[in-house]
């Protein structure tokens, strides 16, 4: 009987050391994604202004500029792409991109919020990278396309170079969501179950 009971209290002991172990495991997973993001969940984004050049503005066939401020990004449910100005950085997520416009989301309710860093482009492609911010906005005139020549978003929020990075934010400007690099088929649904949830809400 005591080898039982003394059997029967090992077994629990390793069911909650393996509980705890997995535990750590997904701690340590979550801390690894979110390696070089200096953003909490639940948090609003750090501040940071953006003022050359800014927000792309269509007035009619022509583009103008204005000063953009992450502290203005409240309002709405956003999906939020910071990428290098490199076209192999920004194919990594295309695929996510691609199936925000499948979905036709409420317009009163969503946005997508693309910036783009010039200042991590390759060498002597600068001119080409803002042909491709004005196309893009032509393109997607209800998406919020921010062009940042000097990398402040980068710095500010201190991002990997090279690299893309996707945010979800909710209504009230708070972290969902947050990875850098390429997404995996099931993040990119995450993504997308995410933001048509905080919609609802």
């Amino acid at each position: 009987m005591g080898l039982t009971t003394h059997s029967i209290i090992s077994k629990s002991q390793f069911e909650s050391e393996s509980v705890m172990k997995k535990l750590l495991g997904s701690l340590l997973l979550s801390l690894s994604m979110a390696h070089g993001v200096n953003f909490t969940l639940n948090q609003s984004l750090p501040d940071v202004v953006v003022q050359d050049k800014g927000e792309l503005i269509l007035n009619g066939d022509s583009i103008q500029y204005r000063v953009w401020a992450s502290k203005n990004l409240p309002g709405k449910v956003r999906i939020l792409q910071h990428i290098a100005g490199r076209k192999s950085v920004k194919a990594k997520n295309q695929p996510l991109m691609d199936k925000i416009v499948a979905q036709h989301f409420d317009e009163n309710k969503y946005q997508t919020t693309n910036i783009i860093n010039v200042d991590d482009a390759i060498m002597g492609t600068g001119l080409f990278v803002r042909g491709e911010t004005k196309k893009a906005k032509r393109q997607h005139p209800k998406s919020q396309v921010v062009m940042d020549n000097e990398g402040v978003v980068q710095k500010a929020w201190d991002l990997k170079k090279q690299e893309s990075l996707v945010v979800v934010l909710d209504k009230a400007g708070k972290v969902h969501f947050m990875h850098e690099g390429k997404l995996s088929d099931a993040q990119i649904q995450e993504v997308i179950d995410l933001a048509k949830k905080l919609q609802q809400e």
